[in-house]
């Protein structure tokens, strides 16, 4: 007997390889899944300006590459000695307005580079809650600290949702008509936004994605959030917060995703790669020993092994 339902899973096409490039931006769970993909050695480049949970902010990131619209010194703002801007994560901050400029502009130019030649683009996205800073009209991506009373939070509307899917998938095929956008919902749950509100969150979200990719030719939907919720639902699967997939969960999705979206031969040498990584992972005990420079010249042809054959794979 099976004392689970399973959550039926469309076969993603194209299929993912290790040739392929994979662009990721969204919530922390996509990060879940830019780490596997780093794992497995596939060529990805994963929020290059930091965590974004509202797709409001998701959107504005795209129109600046599709539009070359670079960060302006009106972009930016002050706060407790430190320079950022609302369109991007605290992982931007920098000491100096010219330095958070530079990295922010290096970051959209070289997101601009790897869409171009991407074959996959993966949004996560985790709440329709969005805030919105005194004085400006546009959901932020990070309030970073800045005392919420400062702030406006509303949740956005289906309607307003399915807008800022259409320009996010038009802004992409500007730059690559050719990418697949693989869309999915965050299953780490927003609590404090309320429970209840997390709840209404989560089904804007999935009500607006869904009427969306049901009229788009170039987007697919994978269901992280109904796998949490239906197939894992239990405790057992969080982390300690009881708010995020835990590295069970996080393992147990990446393979459904695997099976779901990726090759067969690059899922076979998934296999491969993930013995070198830990290989690779190993403290020795002896480091200079005779067995343990035996193991590295034995690791060491097998990654030259796989790169002669497969040349798009680096472990460096």
């Amino acid at each position: 007997m099976d004392f689970r339902t399973k959550v039926p899973i469309k076969e993603g096409l194209p299929k993912i390889e290790h040739s392929s490039g994979v662009f990721l931006i969204g919530s922390c769970f996509v990060e879940n899944i830019g780490d596997k993909l780093e794992w497995f050695r596939f060529k990805n480049l994963q929020n290059p300006t930091g965590i974004i949970f509202h797709p409001s902010p998701i959107r504005k990131f795209f129109q600046r590459i599709s539009n070359n619209e670079d960060f302006k010194e009106q972009d930016v703002i002050e706060f407790n000695g430190g320079w950022q801007t609302l369109e991007a994560h605290s992982d931007m901050r920098k000491s100096s307005r010219e330095e958070c400029l530079q990295d922010l502009n290096a970051a959209l130019s070289e997101s601009r580079d790897f869409i171009k030649k991407a074959s996959h683009v993966i949004i996560s996205l985790g709440t329709a809650w969005g805030y919105i800073y005194e004085g400006r009209d546009t959901i932020a991506a990070n309030c970073h600290k800045i005392p919420q009373k400062r702030f406006t939070r509303e949740l956005s509307s289906v309607k307003e949702i399915m807008n800022d899917l259409e320009v996010i998938e038009h802004s992409i095929s500007e730059l690559n008509e050719k990418a697949k956008i693989i869309f999915t919902i965050s299953p780490v749950r927003h609590l404090k936004d309320g429970f209840s509100e997390n709840q209404h969150s989560k089904a804007q979200l999935i009500s607006a994605l869904h009427d969306f990719i049901d009229s788009s030719k170039s987007s697919s939907y994978f269901p992280s959030y109904e796998i949490m919720m239906d197939e894992l639902r239990d405790y057992r699967f969080y982390s300690e917060d009881m708010l995020h997939p835990n590295k069970v969960a996080i393992d147990y999705i990446w393979n459904l995703f695997s099976v779901n979206w990726m090759t067969d031969k690059s899922i076979n040498l998934n296999a491969e790669i993930d013995k070198i990584q830990k290989a690779l992972s190993h403290s020795p005990r002896e480091e200079n020993s005779a067995a343990h420079r035996k193991f590295l010249t034995k690791l060491q042809a097998k990654i030259e092994e796989i790169q002669k054959k497969y040349p798009e794979i680096n472990f460096s």
